[in-house]
């Protein structure tokens, strides 16, 4: 997996990506089909938005691409709500995938066993 991590309107130390890297890690292990993990934190000082540090992530599967943002008075309340949203769409995405799975699964043995069911009462 690829971590890029940005930075508009603050600069990024060694400190910041470790911190990026540790809290986003659990992200790979929910999906190893990630690719990539985009997080740009910017410095923003609109009182508006409830905190200072506005952090985006990309995160980029095959054939998907999930996408968080979190606001936070520093950045490792703002890490903490972004990876917090990433779980939560990529468990719920993995969740659909199984249900579909078990569906088709479901289907097949049921029409396999009418067809055979047919067979037998003839």
């Amino acid at each position: 997996m690829d971590l890029v991590v940005r930075g508009r309107g603050i600069h990024i130390t060694d400190q910041i990506r470790r911190a990026a890297e540790h809290k986003l890690a659990k992200i790979e292990r929910l999906n190893p089909r990630v690719l990539r993990l985009e997080v740009e934190i910017i410095g923003d000082l609109n009182p508006r938005t409830g905190g200072s540090h506005r952090i985006q992530v990309a995160c980029d599967m095959a054939r998907r691409t999930f996408r968080a943002e979190a606001w936070g008075d520093d950045v490792e309340s703002a890490l903490d709500q972004v990876a917090q949203r990433l779980e939560r769409q990529i468990s719920s995405y993995r969740g659909r995938l199984r249900a579909r799975l078990t569906g088709r699964r479901n289907r097949l043995q049921s029409s396999r066993t009418s067809t055979d069911g047919s067979s037998t009462s003839e």
